[in-house]
Parts: C-alpha cells; sequence; structure tokens
C-alpha cells in the first residue's frame, strides 16, 4: 500500500480473545462480575465519602476522586470486552476507536497524576497534623484535582493526535479494544517520529510522577523514623499501605506495558497485562482502600445501620 498521510480505513475489527473461542462465554461471565464489583465498590464508595461527614477530609475527597477514575475507566473498555466475547469479534468505527482511546488514555493519565497529589496529602498530613486543615483546605484540593485532569486531558490530546495522525491501512486489531500497541503494528506510515514523542511522554508521566511519589514517602519515612514510639511508627505508616498497594499496582503494570513497549513483548502478553490495568486495578482500589481502613468500615456499617432502620419502620 502507498505510504501517504490520508487515513485509509474507516472502522476497525476488534478480533479480541478468538484465539480461545471455548474460554469466550466463561470469560464473558468473569467480566461481568468483574465489572459489576467495580462498579458497585467505586460508585458505592464515592456516595459513602459524601454521605458521612467523618470522611469530609482532604484525604477521602482524593479517594472519591480515585473512585470516579477507576469507575469511567472500567466504563470506558470493559464493555467493549464483553461485546468482542459475545461476538468473537466487533466492529468499531474509526471515531469511536479514537474516542476510546482519548478517554481510556484521559482516565490513565489523569490517575497517575492523582496517585502523585495522593502522596504528598499523605507527607502534609504526617509531617504536621495540627496543620494538615489548614494546608490542605478545600480550596488547594481543588487546584491540585484540577490540575491533574488537566494534565491527563492534555496528554490524552497528544497522545490521540500523534497516534491517528498515522496513516493506517489494516482494520484488523488483535486486540480487545484500542490501545497503543496494537494501533502502531496497523500503521503503513513511518511511526518513529510519533512513537517518540508517545514514549517519551509516557515515560515522563509515570517517572515525574514516580519521583514525586518516591520523594513523598523518603520524607515520611525520614519522619517516621525520628518518632519515639514504636506504635506511633506502626500506625502512622498504616495509613500509607493502601495508597502503596494501589501504586505499585497501576505504575508497576504500566511501566511494564508502556516503558518496555520495544522489549520484544508480543500481544497476548500485552492482553494479559492491559486486562489487569483496565478492569482488575479498578476493581481493587476501593477493595484495597476499604479493607484496611477503620473509617470506610465505620462508615458502611452506618449506613447499613440507617438501612435496616427505616426498612423495618
Amino acid at each position: 500500500m502507498a505510504k501517504n498521510n490520508l487515513t485509509t480505513v474507516t472502522k476497525f475489527i476488534l478480533i479480541g480473545f478468538t484465539d480461545h473461542p471455548k474460554w469466550e462465554i466463561p470469560l464473558f461471565m468473569v467480566f461481568l462480575c468483574l465489572y459489576l464489583v467495580t462498579l458497585l465498590g467505586n460508585l458505592g464508595m464515592i456516595f459513602l465519602i459524601q454521605v458521612d461527614v467523618q470522611l469530609h477530609t482532604p484525604m477521602y475527597f482524593f479517594l472519591s476522586h480515585l473512585s470516579l477514575l477507576d469507575a469511567c475507566y472500567s466504563s470506558v473498555i470493559t464493555p467493549q470486552i464483553l461485546a468482542t466475547l459475545v461476538s468473537s469479534k466487533t466492529v468499531i468505527s474509526y471515531g469511536q476507536c479514537a474516542a476510546q482511546f482519548f478517554f481510556f488514555t484521559v482516565c490513565a493519565g489523569t490517575e497517575c497524576f492523582l496517585l502523585a497529589v495522593m502522596a504528598y496529602d499523605r507527607y502534609a498530613a504526617i509531617s504536621d497534623p495540627l496543620l494538615y486543615t489548614v494546608a490542605m483546605k478545600s480550596r488547594i484540593c481543588w487546584s491540585l484535582v484540577v490540575g491533574a485532569y488537566v494534565c491527563g486531558v492534555s496528554g490524552a490530546i497528544l497522545r490521540t493526535t500523534c497516534t491517528f495522525s498515522l496513516s493506517i491501512c489494516e482494520d484488523k486489531i488483535n486486540f480487545f479494544f484500542c490501545d497503543l500497541p496494537p494501533l502502531l503494528k496497523l500503521a503503513c506510515s513511518d511511526t518513529t517520529n510519533a512513537e517518540i514523542i508517545i514514549v517519551f511522554f509516557s515515560n515522563f508521566v509515570i517517572l515525574a510522577n514516580a519521583l514525586v511519589i518516591l520523594i513523598s514517602y523518603l520524607l515520611i519515612i525520614k519522619m517516621i523514623l525520628r518518632m519515639k514510639s514504636s506504635g506511633g511508627r506502626a500506625k502512622t505508616f498504616s495509613t500509607c499501605i493502601s495508597h502503596l498497594i494501589a501504586v505499585a499496582l497501576l505504575f508497576g503494570t504500566l511501566t511494564f506495558m508502556y516503558i518496555h513497549s520495544g522489549s520484544g513483548k508480543s500481544l497476548e502478553e500485552d492482553k494479559v497485562v492491559s486486562v489487569f490495568y483496565t478492569v482488575v486495578i479498578p476493581m481493587l482500589n476501593p477493595l484495597i482502600y476499604s479493607l484496611r481502613n477503620k473509617d470506610v468500615k465505620a462508615a458502611f456499617r452506618k449506613v447499613t445501620g440507617r438501612f435496616q432502620v427505616s426498612q423495618s419502620m
């Protein structure tokens, strides 16, 4: 095919999991359950934070936005996975593919920045607990969250523009949604410049946010080591465990997927990793933050208690 600057494809065929057709129905049920749990967990977390006054703190404000991103993140991808499992292959228009790629990238990028903000929030809370609410007042919290969204949207515009400005001459995507690695394989124009820009930006986002998180936790560890009480050290560090797990899960998989995108990985490996960070992680985050959190469990007991009382009346 002639290499030109015009896109010759108007639609794509998502092949998905056709290499294992006998697993399509079981996988459909598994993904459907994961999606429902994800929505229930994240929307439930947002609801609890909104209705319980005890959770109206900066930490839970940021957590509510993390839950919102996870719910949106999963909703951009999982319905498409379910559709490919039902019909083995799914036709998606060029515009729908670009929109899915854009919104997926917005959610992923914003979540990286938000996790960095949450690391700074933990540092502010531990460094000076008495001045925490002053240092992280509502206006500052909103500014940090809006900044995370602006950075996420800006990065998504750049990545989407670079990816969909390429001349794409094949319409079969050996994947279950419109992600970067399989799309680049379909290009019949030179992808070198686009890949340099995309990879540089991806590395910058991941490494810059990882650096903010690392510095925040090094300062936190330094303060914890200065504490005289071992019980106080353990209690203080326990407030950071959930966030550290969430950071490790997301940044670990994104690093494997994008920073090492040219290391000879197959699309089958990419599929497994993509399922983990687009489906599994959004489901795990509310569980991670609720199972180890006394405040969230107390809020849940309050809400269920009120519901039971209203039902008995």
